[in-house]
């Protein structure tokens, strides 16, 4: 489970980024992750939840953004949401081979007291 991975350095950045601001106090983590990643969300919270404790962040929520996977047609010159294995433009059938959004894991916002 890389979640637990990732949840470890997600907390690691926002505790350091709270201390840096003079912060006692994590209230709220917003990340993004992009549909294409992998990346289980129930998973996500359940490490924050058990990796949260002791640390500034002891109480604090965390918010999710998913992202949907969005591919480019070269040909009709627009996006489309792809099949999950299959990066086909609906329109035209071009197969596509630039993924636009969807792999994104970003930490966003970190709200803090």
């Amino acid at each position: 489970m890389h979640e637990i991975g990732i949840i470890d350095s997600v907390l690691a950045t926002v505790v350091k980024t709270a201390q840096d601001a003079g912060a006692t106090r994590v209230h709220s983590v917003r990340i993004q992750v992009g549909a294409m990643t992998g990346i289980v969300t129930d998973s996500l919270q359940f490490a924050f939840e058990a990796l949260r404790t002791g640390t500034l962040a002891a109480e604090a929520v965390l918010e999710v953004e998913e992202v949907a996977a969005a591919c480019w047609c070269e040909p009709c010159q627009q996006e489309f949401v792809p099949d999950r294995f299959m990066y086909n433009c609906p329109r035209c059938q071009h197969r596509s081979s630039e993924l636009r959004h969807g792999q994104e894991l970003q930490l966003i916002s970190v709200e803090v007291s």
